[in-house]
């Protein structure tokens, strides 16, 4: 839940803490003094689009702090939270708390921060939107868009799993048609792109470049270009090494290892032991002096004896440019673009036996998408019966006992210019889209027997309200210990309805924590918590404070009809008080 929230210079708020509790909040006040700025706060931590006009003027960014505890939420919750702090370096704070911060710059960009790590504000988002649930007088209008109430009916049906399956088949079946498309209508281009290929990949295997090739010629080339003078100075120093040098007066000179040799005889003569770990060292770099003189050995015996050689050398360093002038760099990257040309080769295949078998693949995968379709249908239509069942029990609860909510679910026509249509099983054509093919439609009529229209047409503002209110309360079954926020959500409301509006508040706050701006007093007589927005001072500055019970009846009285002062507006809003809280008692 959300434990405090900090606030500084947003808006009319200077600075301002409140803390909140389990059960029902209400935020009150006059106009103009900056309620609604709470919410606002909770939208930014919530990752909404940071508007630099909201800070207030004189002050150069605006700071938004909350901090919320999981403690109430059930173990699957937590270990998704548990997660988003993991993958984002977060932290939870000494009490287990976490601290989300948004801060808005007057000139720059907007700042976000969870669990003491800079993050990105869709990761924000991602955190908040396990916690709360922000409902404001937008989200009425929302509610009347056709994917909002698909939405709102697809989170009571729980239709995850099988959208996912939809999705994967349409996505392979987009795909298949999507190619066999390109191979029908492209089929001389693909053909003549395709011969190009074969070409290139008949002249490449002809050579038969090996990896790393051309720089292995290159070295020899070089070997080969001064192979007198390799070949006299590799057996110089071979006949040094091991073997018996000429000198001009026909005497002989001892070779090195020898040499060594009699040094090491020497030496290991001797009793002394610094001459004996001498010829130790000595008989190390005889070793060496051995396998060098070896190794030269192999590569004298390798140089060839045949002149041409460096001849096939160069015809074979030719063909090789050859390949590398026309299709990359050098021999790997020639061998990378054979690779990517084959890939590319097996899907130009334009014969007809190939095309009939894409199109009979595409129809495999149609059947697939309407049967996902048909499964995603059968839920939805199933889960609206339940879902108008429950919201027209909370809207009898809600002081509309002859209203009647429905929800209908019919298929998407295709369009004539639909790009990807799709035919179900009993041969109708409908639009295939990324949530399936069906239109979700809420109707509503406020008196049982008239005519159900579509929400939009059919209720009035107040109406709209409940409805909203109604449909949040069957939805927030499966997710309790959150926090709602409502945002004059009872706007258009009064008298009786207003008070089973905060009855009906009052009650989802036994199983969430609910925060509520209101100007009703109906409503803010049933709250557990009230807290005022007020001025301080005369420069439009506002402040956030928790109201004791005489306060509370003084705000009430104002909220009334300005009665604060007021015997008779003090007695109304002590008796509205007492009679909520004795009518909020859990039954």
């Amino acid at each position: 839940m959300l434990a405090e929230i900090r606030i500084q210079a947003l808006g009319a708020i200077s600075a301002a803490n409140a803390e909140f509790d389990r059960g029902l909040t209400v935020l009150t006040g006059e106009t103009g003094t900056g309620k609604t700025m709470v919410v606002t706060g909770l939208h930014l931590l919530g990752g909404a689009r940071a508007d630099a006009n909201r800070v207030r003027s004189g002050a150069e960014k605006a700071v938004v702090e909350g901090r919320f505890t999981t403690t109430e939420l059930d173990a699957a919750v937590t270990a998704q939270i548990d997660d988003i702090l993991d993958s984002s370096g977060s932290e939870r704070d000494d009490d287990g708390s976490v601290i989300a911060l948004r801060s808005v710059s007057r000139e720059g960009p907007s700042r976000a921060y969870l669990g003491g790590r800079s993050v990105p504000a869709k990761s924000l988002s991602t955190f908040t939107t396990q916690l709360l649930t922000l409902h404001g007088q937008n989200d009425q209008l929302r509610l009347m868009r056709p994917d909002e109430q698909r939405g709102a009916l697809d989170r009571y049906a729980d239709v995850d799993a099988k959208l996912a399956r939809y999705r994967a088949v349409r996505r392979e079946w987009l795909a298949a048609r999507r190619d066999l498309t390109e191979r029908t209508e492209r089929a001389r281009d693909l053909a003549q792109e395709a011969d190009r290929l074969q070409f290139a990949l008949n002249e490449i295997d002809t050579v038969d470049p090996q990896p790393g090739e051309d720089e292995a010629l290159v070295a020899d080339i070089r070997r080969l270009s001064e192979l007198d003078a390799v070949r006299d100075g590799a057996a110089t120093a071979r006949a040094a090494l091991s073997g018996v040098l000429d000198d001009a007066d026909g005497g002989t000179e001892v070779s090195a290892s020898s040499a060594i040799g009699t040094a090491v005889s020497a030496l290991e003569s001797c009793d002394d032991a610094a001459l004996q770990a001498l010829g130790r060292q000595l008989t190390e770099a005889l070793t060496v002096v051995g396998d060098v003189s070896r190794e030269i050995g192999a590569f004298l015996s390798e140089l060839p004896t045949d002149a041409s050689a460096l001849e096939t050398k160069l015809a074979r360093q030719a063909e090789l440019r050859s390949l590398t002038r026309k299709y990359a760099a050098d021999v790997d990257g020639v061998l990378s673009w054979a690779a990517e040309s084959r890939s590319r080769l097996a899907q130009l295949d334009v014969s007809e036996e190939t095309l009939a078998a894409l199109a009979a693949q595409v129809d495999e995968l149609a059947a697939k998408v309407a049967k996902a379709a048909a499964d995603l249908t059968a839920v939805r239509t199933k889960a609206a019966k339940g879902l108008a069942k429950a919201v027209t029990a909370e809207l009898a609860g809600l002081a509309m006992a002859n209203a009647e909510f429905t929800i209908t679910v019919s298929s998407l026509p295709a369009r004539e210019d639909d790009t990807a249509p799709l035919t179900l099983a009993k041969g109708q054509r409908v639009h295939a889209g990324s949530h399936g093919v069906d239109l979700v439609e809420f109707g509503f009529t406020a008196h049982k027997g008239g005519g159900v229209l579509p929400l939009g047409k059919s209720a009035s503002g107040g109406e709209l309200s409940r409805v909203m209110l109604a449909v949040e309360v069957v939805l927030s079954a499966s997710a309790e210990g959150t926090t709602m926020v409502f945002d004059e959500v009872d706007a258009g409301v009064g008298g009786r309805a207003a008070v089973q509006i905060g009855r009906r508040l009052a009650r989802l706050a036994r199983t969430h924590q609910v925060i509520v701006v209101t100007h009703l007093p109906q409503v803010a007589a049933y709250a557990d918590t009230h807290l005022v927005v007020a001025p301080v001072g005369k420069n439009g500055t506002s402040s956030v404070h928790r109201l004791g019970d005489e306060d509370r009846v003084a705000e009430l009285a104002r909220m009334l009809a300005g009665l604060g002062e007021s015997d008779t507006g003090r007695a109304h809003a002590k008796e509205l008080l007492e009679a909520a809280q004795q009518d909020r008692e859990p039954v």
